[in-house]
C-alpha cells in the first residue's frame, strides 16, 4: 500500500480521537488522526510524524492533511509506526491477491471477499482455496510496542471479542478461521494479547485457540509513504 504524498511534521497535541494538531513547515495544522485508538506511546509531543496531503484532491474534506505514521524513540532504536487504522486490510489484501499470504492448514486463496457477512458481524475476509475449503480471517491492526514485543488491544474492544466468538462458531461450523494480527512495524520478536488493557480479549483469544482458530501474527515492512505486509511473527497467547 502506498500514500499519494507524504510530509512530515512535529506532533504537538490531540485535540479528540479524530484531530490532532501538528506543526507543518513551522505553521501548526489540525490534521486527521487515522486511528481511534488510545496511542498515547506514540503520539507525544515534539514525536515526527508523517502526514498524507491531500491538496489538490481534497473532495469533501475538511482538513488537508491525515496523519498516518509516526516515530517512536525507544532506548533501543527509533522504531517507524504506520498509524492507518485502514491500512492492515489493505496490505493483507494485496498479499492475498499477490499469493504471498500463506495461510497454515489452509494455503493460497484462490477467491478472496472482503466484508463478509456472517452472524451479527461482518469479518474481514471471505477466502476459498484450490481445494475449495472456505475460510473466514479477521484483521487487526497492532501499533502498540513494550520492548520489542507488539501487543493488542491499546484499549478495551467488546468488538473483538464479538469477532473472536463469531470465528469459533464458524470453525465449529466447518470454516478454516483466523484471527490475523497486522504489526503495522518491523522488528518485534513476538506477539501477545494486551492482557494488562484487556484480560477478557486475551481469554477470548485463549479459548479460540482451543477451540481451532488459528492466531496469527504478521509485521510490516513501513516507510514514510508505504507499507507492505513482511512476515510471520510468533504468537504468545498463554
Amino acid at each position: 500500500m502506498r500514500y499519494s504524498k507524504i510530509v512530515s511534521g512535529k506532533f504537538i497535541e490531540r485535540l479528540n480521537r479524530f484531530v490532532a494538531v501538528v506543526d507543518v513547515s513551522g505553521e501548526l495544522q489540525k490534521v486527521h488522526v487515522k486511528n481511534t485508538g488510545r496511542c498515547r506511546e506514540l503520539l507525544i509531543p515534539g514525536a515526527l510524524v508523517y502526514l498524507e496531503d491531500f491538496q489538490g484532491r481534497m473532495g469533501a474534506r475538511k482538513m488537508r492533511y491525515s496523519l498516518v505514521g509516526v516515530i517512536k524513540e525507544t532506548d533501543r532504536e527509533s522504531i517507524m509506526i504506520n498509524m492507518d487504522s485502514q491500512a492492515p486490510n489493505y496490505v493483507v489484501r494485496e498479499a492475498f491477491e499477490a499469493g504471498n499470504l500463506i495461510l497454515p492448514d489452509f494455503g493460497r486463496a484462490s477467491s478472496v471477499k472482503w466484508e463478509y457477512k456472517y452472524g451479527e458481524s461482518r469479518i474481514d475476509f471471505h477466502v476459498i482455496n484450490d481445494e475449495g475449503r472456505q475460510g473466514l480471517v479477521e484483521v487487526k491492526g497492532v501499533t502498540l510496542e513494550k520492548d520489542g514485543v507488539a501487543e493488542f488491544p491499546d484499549v478495551p474492544t467488546e468488538r473483538g471479542i464479538k469477532h473472536v466468538r463469531e470465528l469459533i462458531k464458524a470453525h465449529d461450523e466447518g470454516y478454516y478461521a483466523a484471527v490475523l494480527f497486522v504489526i503495522q512495524m518491523k522488528g518485534m520478536k513476538e506477539f501477545r494479547p494486551n492482557d494488562e488493557t484487556h484480560r477478557a480479549f486475551g481469554d477470548s483469544l485463549r479459548e479460540a485457540a482451543v477451540r481451532g482458530v488459528h492466531i496469527l501474527a504478521w509485521d510490516c515492512q513501513v516507510g514514510a509513504d508505504e507499507i507492505v505486509l513482511d512476515e510471520e511473527v510468533g504468537v504468545i497467547i498463554n
